[in-house]
């Protein structure tokens, strides 16, 4: 609540509080309302799994979108006005959902319906301006027991859907949304902030300026604690119901009844977590929350498991699941403890952002309804790919985890900088401290090169150059066996038919494609990681990581009964080759001078590219010779006559590993003036260019490791009269030896430039692929098709070197822009971290390519029968490249026009 408003009347404040928590609680029951009528739809239509999530979660999905939009404008007009409006609206769409048909009008209607999930938004703005700081917490908490409006639709939905049918359900509903907004614009007043504003006459603000605290990372993290306080709550609300029916073989009834027990606890006693946390402190309440989530969520995750002991007087045997009667005590837990979280995240926003809290609660709550929309598509997606119905408490399990250790974390390196001036006046050994003094201070910790002045010549000449290229050579290789254990299954998943395993074309591409998908998400975190952690430790670890997925994939490809979702995992573990390169390349940027730093990343990425074709190149042949002898293991019999060493795919990289590991550690360096922490790179995100150069480096760099992943598997199911994984490793090549070459080009010539023409060619060669295949069956059409994808790979490789180009060109020109007060060394500095930042993040979400590319390609193929959709698609993108390219950066009044024209002085960069 403002200072500037006057003390709230008590009666118009408690009706402010109530009447906002029944809304909530009606808006609620209708926007989970699918989780028990989409039981029925879900048989009617003969939905997927897949599918019955996606039109669960719809609703979630436009319920969190517009979670922020509503937060700004309850903080710019009030809550009474907007809460009514919203009530209407989701009213109407409800009503609406009794029209509907098929599949497609179902899912419109759901959009719509969600429009009820965005009130939490507005009753948290709307609620906390009647309280003081204090009481926030309490207040709050007793707001959003407004979830247990899950369980009335759990408890009352089934009742009216057996005795009327699903389409009572959703009248009723709308028509209790219709009657709540009535009685809540007629007894509610404007809150004391917006009251106090009207009766000055004061403008609200601006969009603009509700938006600044989330440049704020604590805003994310905290968004992050609510994906799974509150998103997981609502994934679960949903899922639940048809899990309990599926395992435990309930009715409806009873398994609503049972839903209910999980949704009731989440729900009513988030207002004792608010009183919680006013009382002991929110910090305390969300190391129980997630701490407790952890426990619970492995026990429930793991599956019905039958175990045979071989004992010393004979085998034993025994059975381990969990019962009905078990299960419904662990996840009334779950439901109490996730209850108390949601309160806790929600403490901290009135107090940290007491006039933003519309929009910063909006984008919490944003992230958490967005865990409601993608969790329940990602449950059906487990369970299908994996066959365990548990597969959803992994996940959460997985995600609990993650939140619990990045909260943790962030703390001790909080107190640790806090602490910073006593660390360092320590003794290295306890036992020095008698006589440790102010001579003995930091003699012997080592550790980072404290002067780095690239930029003087003599110093460069000295000593820079050599320190420099030392780390660079040592960090090529190890980013090349990074890249060969990240794309190792683009070879390996077209060999497992061979040797026994029973997998389908669309379970294929998902093994080529998972890679992809866990390596660019991992890319996000790891391009921030070498200035948190320094790059030589971080080089380290990153490279002993390998070692999980190469020898799985070794031990795994031996059994052909080794089930698929093991697979699955190795699969995702091997995205840890593909996270190394954004903080490899964030890394070595650090060490060159601008002179000299585009051809140092140059030969860093295209070098370290080079695995790719490596591993296209040298598994072909390991998988026919038992290398390692008796201890490799027995080869696999070929359907077709012969044997391979198909273990050799994951077992060949492990000496390797170890070596690059040791050189990294024993090699490598860490720079003082590196160390930045997360908040200071995060500036990032406010730039707009950053999410420029992220769209057209997907096209360059996302098309390479895409078409790397994709290109085997693509050509064998198009082409299967062609052995044509012997000259899969050409493409790679071709792309990371004209990345390595060709930077002098864009250094001549302007990136922008070159990036232009690379998009041109990558269009017409997506083209030439298309033209190929729509004419496979005759003569030379497999030479047409494969010309055209080297034309790919050569452009992609060029437009590799081009982007990174591009992007030290534009953040030097722009911090003239951003940073007009301060001298050209500051702009300097500053506009070098942004763009090892950039870097690091713009490979990140490019990476993405490797995991869009080969599952396009599936989905095209299992939806019409030829991949011909997904390239379509390919060519419209490259069609939209050209033009960003064109429109912001090469064309006349261009950001880099005139910069690579020479008409104009510009940052002398060549990264």
């Amino acid at each position: 609540m403002s200072q500037s408003a006057p003390p709230p009347d008590p009666g118009a404040q408690s009706r402010a509080l109530w009447l906002s928590t029944i809304a909530f609680t009606i808006c609620f029951a209708a926007w989970t309302i699918f989780s028990i009528i989409g039981i029925q739809i879900k048989r009617d239509l003969g939905l997927t799994e897949f599918q019955f999530g996606l039109l669960i979660g719809t609703p979630i999905l436009t319920g969190s979108l517009i979670r922020l939009v509503l937060g700004v404008w309850t903080d710019q007009y009030g809550g009474r006005i907007v809460y009514t409006a919203v009530m209407l609206s989701a009213a109407a769409a409800t009503a609406l959902l009794s029209l509907a048909y098929d599949y497609t009008t179902f899912l419109i209607a759901a959009l719509g319906v969600g429009i009820a999930g965005g009130s939490f938004a507005v009753g948290i703005a709307y609620v906390s301006k009647w309280f003081p700081k204090e009481k926030q917490g309490t207040a709050l908490g007793i707001f959003g027991a407004g979830n247990v409006g899950a369980a009335v639709t759990k408890f009352l939905a089934p009742f009216v859907m057996v005795a009327m049918g699903w389409k009572a359900v959703a009248l009723i509903w709308a028509a209790a949304l219709v009657v709540m907004a009535v009685v809540f614009f007629l007894f509610t007043k404007d809150d004391p902030d917006l009251a106090a504003r009207k009766a000055s006459g004061t403008k609200p603000e601006s969009f603009a300026a509700m938006m600044e605290p989330l440049k704020n990372v604590q805003v994310w993290r905290f968004s992050l604690y609510y994906f799974f306080v509150f998103g997981a709550f609502v994934a679960l609300a949903l899922w639940l119901p048809r899990y309990i029916i599926e395992t435990y073989g309930f009715d409806i009834k009873t398994a609503g009844m049972i839903g209910a027990a999980y949704s009731v606890p989440a729900s009513l006693f988030r207002a004792y977590g608010g009183h919680l946390s006013d009382r002991y402190g929110a910090r305390r309440v969300m190391y129980w929350t997630l701490g407790v989530s952890v426990v619970v969520t492995f026990i429930l995750s793991y599956p019905p498991t039958d175990y045979l002991v071989q004992g010393i007087g004979g085998p034993m045997r025994f059975h381990l699941e969990t019962g009905v009667t078990a299960f419904i005590v662990l996840v009334f837990v779950l439901g109490f403890f996730m209850s108390l979280g949601k309160a806790a995240v929600y403490k901290h926003i009135p107090v940290y952002y007491p006039n933003r809290v519309g929009a910063v609660g909006g984008i919490v709550g944003l992230i958490g309804g967005l865990g409601g929309f993608v969790l329940p598509m990602a449950f059906g997606l487990l369970n299908d790919l994996t066959g365990i119905r548990q597969s959803c408490f992994m996940l959460l399990f997985a995600i609990s985890a993650v939140a619990l250790v990045w909260m943790h974390f962030a703390i001790l390196r909080m107190e640790r900088e806090a602490a910073a001036p006593v660390l360092e006046k320590l003794p290295a050994l306890p036992e020095m401290q008698p006589i440790h003094g102010p001579a003995q201070e930091g003699a012997l910790r080592g550790g980072a090169i404290q002067d780095w002045r690239p930029e003087d010549p003599a110093f460069w000449e000295e000593k820079g150059r050599a320190i420099a290229r030392r780390n660079l050579w040592v960090s090529i290789p190890c980013l090349l066996l990074a890249f060969a254990v990240w794309m190792v299954w683009s070879v390996v998943v077209a060999k497992l038919p061979q040797v026994g395993f029973r997998f389908t074309t669309d379970e294929l591409f998902w093994l080529a494609a998972l890679p992809g998908l866990s390596g660019a998400t991992l890319r996000i975190f790891y391009s921030f990681m070498p200035p948190i952690f320094g790059g030589r430790l971080w080089t380290t670890l990153a490279t002993w990581s390998l070692i999980l997925p190469a020898l799985g994939i070794g031990f795994a490809v031996q059994n052909p009964n080794t089930p698929y979702w093991v697979f699955l995992l190795l699969a995702l573990l091997c995205g840890f080759g593909g996270g190394n390169f954004a903080s490899s390349m964030a890394n070595i940027s650090f060490f060159f001078p601008k002179r000299e730093k585009g051809n140092a990343l140059a030969l860093n990425a295209g070098l370290g590219n080079l695995g790719v074709s490596v591993v296209q190149f040298v598994v072909p042949m390991a998988i026919t010779a038992g290398v390692f002898g008796w201890l490799g293991g027995d080869p696999q019999a070929v359907g077709t006559g012969g044997s391979l060493w198909l273990q050799n795919a994951g077992f060949i990289w492990v000496p390797f590993i170890a070596a690059a590991a040791f050189a990294a550690w024993f090699k490598m360096d860490d720079l003082a003036s590196m160390k930045a922490s997360f908040a200071d790179q995060a500036v990032i995100f406010q730039r707009k260019h950053n999410w420029i150069m992220c769209f057209l480096y997907t096209g360059t760099f996302g098309s390479f490791i895409g078409y790397s992943a994709g290109f085997p598997l693509l050509a064998r199911t198009q082409f299967p009269e062609v052995d044509a994984l012997q000259y899969a490793f050409l493409g790679p090549l071709v792309g990371a030896l004209s990345r390595s070459l060709t930077g002098w080009v864009s250094d001549k010539w302007g990136g922008g430039r070159v990036t232009f023409w690379v998009f041109v060619l990558m269009a017409i060669g997506v083209y030439g692929v298309i033209h190929f295949l729509g004419i496979k069956g005759e003569p030379g059409a497999f030479w047409g098709f494969f010309g055209c994808f080297m034309l790919l790979f050569f452009a992609s490789g060029v437009g590799n070197a081009s982007t990174f180009q591009m992007i030290p060109a534009i953040m030097g020109k722009e911090m003239g822009r951003l940073m007009p007060g301060v001298d050209a060394a500051a702009r300097r500095a500053q506009a070098e971290k942004e763009s090892a930042a950039i870097i690091g993040f713009t490979s990140a979400i490019a990476a993405y390519g490797a995991f869009f590319i080969p599952k396009s390609y599936g989905t095209s193929i299992a939806m019409t029968g030829s991949p011909l959709a997904a390239l379509w698609a390919f060519f419209i993108f490259y069609l939209l490249c050209i033009a960003v390219t064109w429109g912001v950066y090469t064309r006349r009044g261009g950001l880099l026009h005139d910069i690579e024209r020479g008409r104009t002085p510009g940052p002398a960069v060549n990264a």
